[in-house]
């Protein structure tokens, strides 16, 4: 009997697989990557056509010999590693670390880990797809430039131990973009007008939101403006004007990809990226049912693609018709995603690997995590084939005097696919309905006036989910990427996450800047971009991997070259301080460290004394009249608060002046090229001086 063996990356896989297989079948796994450039060199020579060097990585060794023993006796390998790029480039460097050019070697892939996908998956063979194979190594490579020629810039301007990513600089330049624009936010004063009304015929009251006059929509930009409008409609009669009745239909949503999966487990699960990933992958290689074994639950979970297969799009109409009726079951086609970008592999969507296992009926066998995040994407795939929410809309305009009110309300008439899903911030359905019992006849009566101020609000924070959705949006990065990009940030130390919220630390604002301004195309968002681009089209076989690789090395090499003469220039001393050391009595100096600036004696390492470091900003408290100091919260935020601390509790997340408000005397802030009061009944502005 012919003896086979299946090559897999992960362990986990192993035992779902085997238990597919006949006893012909040795089913192994490679643990990821078996060859990588080496850590102590670039790991390819520019002056040979750009020819890399790979050599076993540390600890593979007797991995690699097990897994050569097992094919000389094998009459037929099956390299069955994951099904996309990463995936491709680990079969052939698989092929050459057990020497298997002269044997018989297929490369078989499936999309999810089951009996039918598998056994189908070998009768469908093929050869490696050097065009993958190429796209991985050209990234690989790319990444392992910008690596390794920065990197050890960073360490003699900062220090030692900073990286400075490929992609991971320009997701770090977005989120300090984005701190920047934050911090130079001035709040704008607006006012909403509501007013309470009575329906005589109903006997009920209900809120009606100003709209404008008769000309069109007003905006009312401060008090002022507000009082003049209240006066005018002092002794005005409210009348409905008009009423429009309409219906609206919510599409149901699309199956997850990888970014929409991350965003909504984030939402919905508070899930962290990586929490996301790592039980999706549990779900994906297989998990022990109660009843059926192990199997996967889940199709592949690194994916851009909306697609489902056919044999998918029938068992799900077949699941819906026989549970919810055939009125849930969606028209037509399933719908693709936005043309544009690249969808990775021609993969289908996340979705379960088989849609009878309802959640309910399988969670004894899942963990409370695992069972979570399956629900999610069983309903979330189950509602992408099912019919679209119907709604009847009102809209209601109410005249009064020289100025329009509104009403609005929609009441939904078919629940379709959200009788099983609504996304983590969907708006509830449970509001009074005011517009749907008025009418041209309606007789209203005013009760009273319901005005209120607001103040203009900044881009929000990053949060993971956001900053996936922006990497994506923006085509920075691939499915793969999103989370080991957040993850290295966080572990670098250049950001840090409060609540869901991410903030820049003192440490990733210095590599950041370094990053503009001596590799400002690294960290520029279209070059990243056109980079992915790039790497699609030698996936697609029409770019040469080798002239990107021969395109991009020079001119890296050049920028580093002038950044490091224009280091050598900058003689880059400790700042020393006078503080003094009681330990030894010398003064303390400036020193970075994983969150930020900290004092350090000199006499390292006879004398290891060290302290907070409290940079005076040369500005009084508004408080007590102390000195304000720059600080850091716990997770490396920085702030500026009393250096009196607890007795004093002043502190601001922006820059305070010493130039009182001319105004009434309070104290101003930064924001931006202006000076803001912080008094909100002032709050006077006005273009702040260069050396404010």
């Amino acid at each position: 009997m012919a003896k086979y063996l299946v090559i897999v990356e992960s362990p986990a896989k192993v035992k779902t697989i085997k238990k597919f297989l006949g006893k012909n079948y040795e089913v192994m796994a490679s643990n990821g990557h078996v060859r990588d450039l080496p850590k102590s060199q670039l790991g390819f020579d520019p002056e040979n056509d750009y020819e890399p060097k790979y050599i076993t990585i540390r600890g593979k060794g007797e991995l690699l010999a097990g897994l050569r023993k097992e094919a000389k006796k094998a009459d037929k390998i099956y390299l069955a590693t994951d099904p996309d790029r990463e995936g491709e480039a680990i079969s052939w460097h698989l092929t050459k670390a057990l020497k298997l050019e002269d044997k018989n070697v297929a490369r078989i892939t499936f999309n999810e880990i089951t009996k039918t996908a598998v056994k189908n998956s070998l009768k469908n063979p093929r050869d490696i797809d050097m065009n993958l194979v190429d796209s991985q190594q050209a990234r690989r490579m790319l990444d392992r430039m910008v690596g390794y020629k920065i990197s050890p810039l960073l360490w003699v301007k900062v220090k030692r131990g900073l990286s400075a990513g490929r992609v991971q600089s320009v997701a770090l330049r977005l989120i300090c973009d984005r701190e920047e624009e934050i911090n130079a936010f001035i709040p704008q004063e607006y006012y909403t007008l509501d007013v309470l009304l009575d329906n005589k015929d109903t006997k009920k009251q209900f809120v009606a939101k100003f709209y404008g006059d008769k000309n069109g929509k007003l905006e009312i930009s401060d008090k002022k403006s507000l009082d003049k409008i209240m006066d005018s409609l002092q002794k005005a009669e409210y009348h409905v004007d008009s009423v429009k009745t309409g219906s609206r239909e919510k599409k149901a949503p699309l199956p997850f990809t990888t970014s929409t999966l991350q965003q909504e487990a984030s939402k919905a699960l508070n899930f962290s990226i990586q929490k996301t990933m790592r039980v999706a992958q549990q779900l994906y290689e297989g998990v022990d049912v109660k009843g059926i074994g192990t199997v996967g639950l889940i199709t592949y979970l690194r994916t851009d693609s909306v697609r489902i297969s056919d044999e998918a799009k029938a068992a799900a109409a077949s699941f819906i018709s026989e549970n919810y009726g055939d009125d849930y079951l969606q028209d037509g086609v399933g719908r693709s995603k936005k043309s544009g970008a690249k969808v990775q592999d021609a993969h289908e969507a996340i979705r379960p690997s088989d849609i009878s296992r309802v959640p309910s009926e399988i969670k004894a066998s899942l963990s409370r995590d695992q069972f979570r995040l399956y629900q999610l994407i069983w309903k979330r795939f189950v509602a992408s084939q099912m019919s679209n929410s119907v709604y009847e809309t009102v809209n209601v305009k109410i005249g009064a005097g020289d100025y329009v009110f509104t009403v609005s309300d929609s009441k939904r008439l078919f629940d379709g696919f959200m009788l099983v899903y609504t996304e983590a911030d969907e708006e509830k359905d449970d509001k009074v309905l005011s517009a749907h019992s008025l009418t041209k006849d309606s007789k209203l009566g005013f009760d009273s006036f319901q005005e209120k101020q607001h103040f203009t609000q900044p881009a929000p924070h990053f949060t993971e989910a956001s900053l996936v959705r922006t990497l994506e949006e923006l085509g920075i990065g691939r499915p793969s990427t999103y989370s080991p990009i957040i993850s290295t940030l966080l572990k670098r130390r250049y950001i840090t996450k409060e609540a869901k919220n991410i903030f820049v630390t003192e440490l990733g604002e210095v590599v950041n800047g370094i990053m503009k301004e001596s590799f400002p195309s690294i960290v520029d968002e279209h070059f990243t971009a056109n980079l992915e681009g790039l790497l699609d089209k030698i996936e697609e076989g029409s770019v040469s991997w080798k002239s990107v690789i021969s395109n991009f090395y020079p001119d890296l090499e050049e920028a580093v070259k002038v950044a490091e003469s224009e280091l050598e220039k900058v003689k880059i001393e400790d700042e020393v301080t006078d503080v003094i050391c009681e330990e030894c009595g010398r003064n303390m100096v400036v020193k970075y460290g994983p969150h930020g600036k900290f004092l350090a004696c000199p006499g390292f390492p006879e004398c290891r004394n060290t302290k907070p470091y409290l940079e005076k900003i040369g500005v009084a408290c508004p408080k007590c009249g102390k000195d304000v100091v720059l600080k850091k919260s716990k997770k490396g935020r920085r702030f500026y608060g009393c250096e009196n601390n607890p007795e004093c509790d002043f502190m601001s997340w922006s820059k305070p002046v010493s130039k009182p408000c001319p105004e009434c005397g309070g104290y101003m802030v930064v924001k931006g090229n202006k000076l803001v009061c912080q008094n909100e009944e002032c709050r006077h502005v006005e273009i702040a001086e260069k050396n404010d």
